[in-house]
């Protein structure tokens, strides 16, 4: 077995579009940028992403979207504008944009642990 040599990637999100900046971050996370990626290897590296506040969305985005998780329980829909929860946790906005765009499988979980959001 090999030993995987992973990188730190510190980026800037000052005036950088969500979407453009949640693809960056997913592409380092899972590693597509080294020459032996293979989808069933986990070999990306470390993501550190700064000024979080200072990030730019785009259109309507703040007003309009709205993130839902349900409790379990009969009624339990709970809906959270998006607004409200960059206001709260703004690294959570990147990382709920990051998390959908990681395939959907056992490596997603193990690939998220490695953002870091500041």
């Amino acid at each position: 077995m090999e030993k995987i040599e992973r990188e730190k990637h510190t980026i800037d999100a000052e005036d950088k579009s969500l979407g453009i900046l949640a693809v960056t971050v997913a592409l380092l996370l899972r590693g597509k940028n080294k020459p032996d990626f293979a989808a069933y290897k986990d070999i990306g590296d470390f993501v550190l992403v700064e000024n979080i506040k200072k990030i730019k969305f785009t259109g309507k985005k703040l007003k309009q979207k709205v993130y839902y998780h349900h409790s379990g329980y009969l009624g339990g829909l709970k809906q959270k504008p998006m607004a409200e929860l960059f206001e709260q946790h703004p690294g959570e906005v990147l990382r709920k944009a990051v998390w959908g765009m990681m395939p959907k499988n056992r490596l997603r979980s193990e690939q998220i642990k490695r953002l870091t959001v500041k």
